[in-house]
């Protein structure tokens, strides 16, 4: 019975985790109907139900929200004290998952990624590219990415890039056609490409500051994208002007594809920290990984 409840808790809470009996079961390597039987077991046995079910969505019930927050940090340890035996090997192994958005990804964690791989072939990294602000505990990763002024004060941060600014930016056939910024006041007369923002909803307010004076500007355009690279793409073409990373266009400058404006407007500000939780036990496999990255001016 032991070992049945056992199982049948761990099925319980990637199906709550998931919200879907489909994607648990992909993860499980089991079929839906299996997965099914599984949990309607747990509940007859403790006679209550976990979960609500309707033909497009699964979710837990208040008792069922209880058992899953209850059971996560404990299996969570479990995890990390059997991660904890792989150190004793004499090769690093392990497995390490890492939430990041995309430009963090392209900026500090590929070129990062092949010499460390290829120092420790049996360390395995999972990235999973989300610009949203992803709760790292609840989402059972090891560690995040975000920019310094994102990371929670109760995390450990370690910074991993550069200083950064943004970049105002637009094709040259644009500005030919409708003229170049003077101030960042002026980019509400032009067509510019807007980003939506992944949390909250709202399209992001660009940001300027010079001589002590900040400004946050709202702009218009036809063109909204929660991609930095379509943003890129759209502002080579003509599209209009997109407010990017520098970095993130610094080949398209050099060869003139596109044009910076109001560059005394776009400050440096702190880059990129990896995140994680202080009580955290972490593998020999995590600080390795974790000095791979550590900026070295």
């Amino acid at each position: 019975m032991l070992k049945e409840n056992f199982n049948d808790l761990i099925s319980f809470l990637v199906v709550a985790r998931e919200r879907s009996f489909t994607k648990a079961a992909a993860k499980l390597g089991v079929s839906q109907s299996a997965l099914s039987h599984s949990i309607r077991g747990l509940e007859e046995r403790l006679d209550i139900r976990l979960l609500t079910r309707t033909t497009r969505s699964v979710a837990p019930t208040e008792a069922g929200e209880k058992l899953a927050t209850s059971l996560e940090p404990r299996f969570a340890e479990i995890e990390s004290e059997l991660d904890a035996l792989l150190d004793m090997r004499d090769t690093p192994s392990g497995n390490i998952r890492i939430t990041a958005g995309e430009h963090a990804v392209d900026s500090v964690l590929w070129p990062v990624l092949k010499p460390f791989l290829a120092s420790y072939p049996d360390i395995n990294v999972e990235i999973v590219v989300d610009n949203t602000l992803t709760d790292i505990v609840s989402g059972r990763f090891d560690a995040g990415i975000r920019l310094g002024e994102q990371v929670a004060k109760d995390m450990i941060a370690v910074r991993i890039g550069p200083e950064m600014s943004m970049a105002v930016v637009g094709a040259p056939s644009y500005f030919e056609q409708y003229g170049t910024p003077m101030t960042p006041q002026d980019l509400q007369n032009h067509r510019c490409i807007n980003m939506r923002l992944p949390t909250m909803g709202g399209l992001y307010a660009w940001e300027f500051e010079k001589e002590g004076q900040e400004l946050r500007v709202r702009v218009d355009g036809q063109l909204i994208f929660n991609s930095l690279r379509q943003r890129i793409d759209a502002a080579n073409v003509g599209f209009g002007i997109a407010y990017v990373p520098e970095d993130s266009v610094k080949n398209e400058l050099a060869d003139g594809r596109l044009v910076q404006v109001l560059k005394e407007w776009c400050n440096t500000f702190p880059g990129y920290y990896l995140y994680y939780p202080s009580r955290k036990q972490h593998t020999t496999a995590f600080s390795l990984f974790v000095e791979a990255l550590r900026y070295k001016p």
